[in-house]
């Protein structure tokens, strides 16, 4: 039976109140991949669109926007997560899904999918995700600069104050933007975003905070001043 990281939900009791706030989210649970590759073509389950509208319905905070990948598993993830936040009143009426070629591959990290491709197929998520920290790969950002990619898309859309802005992408997005926060230069498999699992984030002068299962960060930024 799908279910939420123990420490997603508890992680509500540990955010301010009064800043704009973010949601950066692996999508929910979806159909199996026959080659062990998750190609964009695989759908929710029916359990994962519940999981997910269950998950909206908690979410607490007033919801302000939604952005998704472009893909259709991420896509129908928000929509299930508007669904959920609707029914508990976080929203009054039904916003639209933005599509953002941020959160997803090529668009994110990946500027040339025929390089990248070959690699990540044949080396497989986790152990591309490590060359990815440590060696660097040509048509690849390195993990500076994709975090700086990311960090600016998320200030841009930065919601008013005691709202939540939620952005559904993809695991390896998310694994390498965390890694690169924590200053992490190898992940294994403990380490990987469960289905639905999510990263909460906020600005706070010149400073990103950040709290992944349950444990909070902050790490001043040098290239962002908040408007």
């Amino acid at each position: 039976m799908a279910r939420l990281h123990p420490t997603l939900k508890p992680a509500l009791d540990l955010l301010p109140d009064d800043q704009p706030l973010h949601l950066l989210t692996r999508h929910s649970v979806r159909e199996l991949a026959s080659n062990g590759f998750a190609d964009y073509r695989l759908p929710l389950t029916e359990e994962g669109v519940r999981m997910a509208e269950a998950w909206g319905s908690e979410l607490r905070r007033p919801l302000a926007a939604f952005y998704s990948s472009p893909v259709g598993r991420c896509v129908d993830t928000a929509i299930a997560l508007r669904t959920g936040g609707l029914r508990a009143g976080l929203l009054s009426h039904e916003l639209p899904i933005e599509k953002r070629m941020e959160l997803v591959e090529p668009g994110c990290y990946v500027e040339d999918i025929n390089s990248v491709g070959p690699a990540f197929l044949r080396m497989g998520a986790v152990a591309f995700i490590n060359h990815h920290l440590s060696d660097g790969m040509p048509g690849l950002l390195t993990p500076a600069a994709g975090q700086e990619k990311l960090v600016r898309y998320l200030a841009a859309r930065s919601p008013a104050p005691g709202t939540l802005a939620v952005h559904v992408t993809h695991d390896t997005i998310l694994m390498a933007f965390v890694a690169s926060l924590l200053g992490l230069s190898q992940v294994n498999e403990k380490d990987w975003p469960w289905m639905m699992e999510g990263l909460w984030l906020w600005f706070d002068d010149n400073a990103l905070h950040w709290i992944w299962r349950g444990e909070p960060g902050r790490l001043t930024l040098r290239y962002y001043a908040p408007v």
